[in-house]
C-alpha cells in the first residue's frame, strides 16, 4: 500500500496543488506589474499642448493664452 506519492488520487493532489500555487503566484506578479506600470511610458504633454488644451476647454482667454505662450517661448 502506497501512502505518499503513488499514482492514486491522493498522490496527485500534492503536485497539482503546487502547480496551482505557482500559477497563482505568477498571475499575481503579472497583474501587479500591469497595474502599477499603467500610464508609464506614455508621452507627457508639453507646455504648449497644455496651453492649447486649456484654451480649447475655455479655461483661458485668448489674451491669457497668447501671454502664456510668449512667456514659455521666452
Amino acid at each position: 500500500m502506497m501512502w505518499y506519492g503513488g499514482f492514486g488520487a491522493v498522490g496527485l493532489l500534492g503536485p497539482l496543488a503546487m502547480v496551482l500555487f505557482w500559477a497563482g503566484v505568477i498571475l499575481l506578479v503579472v497583474w501587479a506589474l500591469r497595474t502599477f506600470s499603467r500610464g508609464k511610458g506614455l508621452p507627457q504633454e508639453g507646455p504648449q499642448e497644455i496651453l492649447k488644451r486649456r484654451l480649447a476647454a475655455g479655461e483661458l482667454t485668448h489674451e491669457q493664452y497668447e501671454q502664456s505662450r510668449k512667456a514659455i517661448e521666452g
